[in-house]
């Protein structure tokens, strides 16, 4: 079992940047993949970008290919996403996810946070 809490979101003006954060509780935190998603208003859910367990290998949608960032830190059971050159298409609520599958083109959270909101003003 993992939990997961986000925190980072807020509001900021296009072209600012965010960090957002997302801390696990748990055992085996190296294990899981991690990935983040995000859902806007009116509409899905949708990926945004996975890391692996050891942090080696990333995808990222193309919709923020180059200007976002996932990290993660085992010692510390987080997970970072760096958000820069922030659009106002990037407001949504936030959500981070844990999976133990190794596919990172098909990743799809065991376990989810409760999300963050993100709203960049025009």
């Amino acid at each position: 079992q993992v939990s997961l809490v986000e925190s980072g979101g807020g509001l900021v003006q296009t072209g600012a940047s965010l960090r957002l954060s997302c801390a696990a509780s748990g055992r085996s935190f190296a294990y899981y993949a991690m990935g983040w998603f995000r859902q806007a208003p009116g509409k899905e859910r949708e990926f945004v970008v996975a890391i692996t367990g050891n942090g080696g290998t990333t995808y990222y949608a193309d919709s923020v290919k180059g200007r976002f960032t996932i990290s993660r830190d085992n010692a510390k059971n987080t997970v970072y996403l760096q958000m820069n050159s922030l659009e106002p298409e990037d407001t949504a609520v936030y959500y981070c996810a844990a999976s133990a599958a190794v596919n990172l083109r098909q990743f799809s959270g065991n376990y989810w946070g409760q999300g963050t909101q993100v709203t960049v003003s025009s």
